[in-house]
């Protein structure tokens, strides 16, 4: 082990006692007013244009160009017995896990004959249910807040993550999903998380091939629950990854 002698570690301790004391001028040396100035010259970027002009086309559209799957539900209802057909095709049983967000304690369960568990998702998990607070019909994107009522490790850890998200919850752009952001959080504080999800878990870091369900859920199913004409899901999927 090489030994440093006392001249070496005055040097060192001067070097970096230089070093802090350059940082700390940078750092006093610009007026709050000068940075407010630049950042308002910066403007403010145009929002991406649409792919469809209906905004519930969009964004279905955009779900199914991430990889993910899209179903309607005129109510909520018709979205428990999707779940429950959802649940029996993939897996033979009725069973998933849900967070103790309010909305999905008070769905009517047993019109689909599913049986929740209401939590946080555990190893062996298939599959588990969340409650979208936005979507994004710019990008595809559902946004949830996470915390005790909503583990944000069930939108990561099963193999399978189904999403419910209300008609009247989908917005334009990520700008109008921010402002949606901080109008819920103005009264009642910021969540312990906040995920935008955009399609299943994929990665393409092993020889350029594309695997689904590396690092979280292998399918990732949308239900938009509300009153939204079946040709809307006909334009947004063509008839691909798409049931009604």
């Amino acid at each position: 082990m090489r030994r440093v002698d006392a001249g070496e570690a005055n040097v060192a301790e001067s070097v970096r006692a230089e070093l802090f004391a350059r940082l700390r001028e940078q750092e006093t040396s610009v007026a709050p007013e000068q940075i407010a100035r630049a950042l308002a010259a910066l403007g403010h970027a145009q929002p991406a244009r649409a792919t469809h002009t209906d905004l519930h086309t969009a964004f279905l559209a955009n779900v199914l160009a991430n990889k993910g799957t899209v179903e309607l539900a005129r109510d909520r209802g018709a979205a428990v017995q999707a779940i429950g057909r959802y649940l029996y095709q993939r897996f033979r049983t009725h069973k998933l896990v849900a967070g103790n967000d309010p909305r999905l304690a008070a769905m009517p369960w047993r019109d689909g004959g599913v049986l929740p568990r209401f939590g946080a998702a555990e190893n062996g998990d298939s599959a588990a249910l969340s409650y979208a607070r936005l979507g994004v019909a710019e990008t595809g994107a559902i946004v949830t807040y996470t915390g005790r009522a909503n583990p944000g490790r069930n939108n990561l850890l099963p193999e399978d993550h189904l999403v419910l998200i209300n008609r009247e919850d989908v917005v334009s752009t990520l700008e109008d999903a921010w402002a949606r952001i901080r109008h819920d959080t103005a009264a009642s504080g910021w969540p312990r998380g906040i995920q935008f999800i955009a399609g299943p878990s994929s990665t393409a870091d092993v020889e350029a091939q594309l695997v689904m369900g590396a690092h979280g859920p292998r399918r990732w199913h949308v239900i938009l629950v509300g009153d939204t004409p079946a040709e809307v899901l006909a334009q947004a999927s063509g008839g691909v990854g798409a049931t009604s």
